[in-house]
């Protein structure tokens, strides 16, 4: 081993404990329950045909 070869700083191994689609599964768990709950949709409007319904 030559003097410069010793200077050289080893590059550290990083070793995944985690895979990439549990990491990205927890990406989006912890994005949805970070938002606010959403507004509910409102409901259609049923168009009013016809003439009321008489009382019996």
């Amino acid at each position: 081993m030559s003097a410069s070869e010793r200077d050289v700083p080893a590059q550290p191994r990083v070793v995944a404990g985690v895979s990439m689609g549990d990491l990205l599964a927890s990406c989006a768990a912890a994005e949805a329950v970070s938002r606010p709950p959403r507004e509910p949709e409102p409901l259609p409007e049923v168009p009013v045909t016809g003439q009321p319904r008489k009382a019996a």
